[in-house]
């Protein structure tokens, strides 16, 4: 299948894997790129060295192109940026900042540079910034969000009127049927993030992804929009939050609630109850847990038959 990201990232198929904290290491992006799509390495919870390591091991996993995720609320941002370049990575996406900081300097790298936005304003910012593509992620999602709350239904074609780089959607998509919905409305590609956390290789904890096939329909909420939007799962900790905001809290009292490595203490070392649990809506649609490449295939056959079935109706 060819199209333009499949062109500008060299893969087979147009599905990039996002890249999620404590979820996405080498071992999920080196399986996601084998099985036809682009892996990515997310870099926002691991340290400069921590990186580079995934970095290596991932190069001796495939031969296929990955990329790695930087958050740019990200604290020692510099560090990373220059493992990134040392190590020779030519894709990165970037997310939760300001693309015109670090886009000249990738592109002056000759890396492809692409920014996850929540809305049509920082569509049109990214792309003046120089970005080759942009991730456009409706209010579905998980981790962090979008204080607009648009779907991505809505976000798609209204990403689409007002840009002319390739757009990759996120937000909601964990199949064949949600993949061709998502290209109808506009998409040159998708962005999938819980479902791959619910695969074998991810590197979240197997209470986590137990927990993320057991959701139901209304189990996440977006919450937190005072620091940084978060959709979370339902859990002590999120209750905690909701009776902190029936208290009136500030700010400042929803930092000190939310503390340190609140995201690595649930998804990461597997605490569901004082964790923070980050994942999107369409959990409620992920029953198992997978091999990335048995998630590929079985989106890809699906897109495929909805494809050419859709095709045979007439109006």
């Amino acid at each position: 299948m060819q199209n333009r990201i499949t062109s500008l990232f060299n893969i087979d198929y147009p599905i990039v894997q996002a890249g999620m904290i404590w979820a996405s290491g080498w071992r999920l992006a080196a399986a996601v790129s084998n099985s036809g799509g682009l892996g990515i390495i997310g870099a926002g919870s691991m340290y400069p060295e921590v990186l580079r390591e995934h970095i290596q091991k991932c190069k001796k996993a495939t031969d296929k192109p990955f990329g790695v995720n930087v958050p740019l609320l990200y604290p020692q941002i510099d560090k990373l940026m220059h493992v990134i370049v040392e190590e020779g990575i030519k894709i990165v996406f970037t997310s939760a900042g300001n693309p015109n900081t670090w886009t000249p300097f990738f592109k002056g790298n000759g890396i492809i540079t692409v920014h996850v936005v929540s809305s049509v304003k920082f569509a049109i910012k990214a792309q003046a910034a120089g970005v080759d593509a942009i991730v456009a992620e409706g209010f579905e999602a998980g981790g962090h969000n979008g204080r607009d709350e648009t779907t991505t239904l809505v976000l798609i074609p209204a990403v689409k009127e007002k840009i002319t780089v390739p757009v990759i959607a996120a937000g909601g998509i964990s199949s064949g049927k949600s993949m061709l919905a998502a290209m109808v409305l506009g998409a040159d590609g998708v962005q999938i993030g819980s479902r791959f956390v619910a695969s074998e290789e991810a590197s979240s904890h197997l209470n986590f992804k137990q927990r993320v096939i057991a959701a139901g329909e209304g189990d996440t909420q977006l919450t937190l929009k005072e620091l940084t939007p978060v959709r979370l799962l339902k859990n002590k900790f999120y209750n905690d939050v909701q009776q902190a905001y029936a208290n009136c809290a500030s700010p400042g009292d929803l930092k000190k609630l939310l503390g340190r490595a609140r995201a690595k203490k649930g998804m990461f070392e597997g605490d569901m109850e004082e964790g923070e649990l980050e994942i999107g809506q369409v959990s409620a649609l992920i029953h198992k847990i997978q091999p990335a490449e048995q998630i590929i295939d079985e989106i890809m056959k699906e897109f495929l038959l909805t494809q050419k079935s859709t095709a045979l109706f007439t109006y």
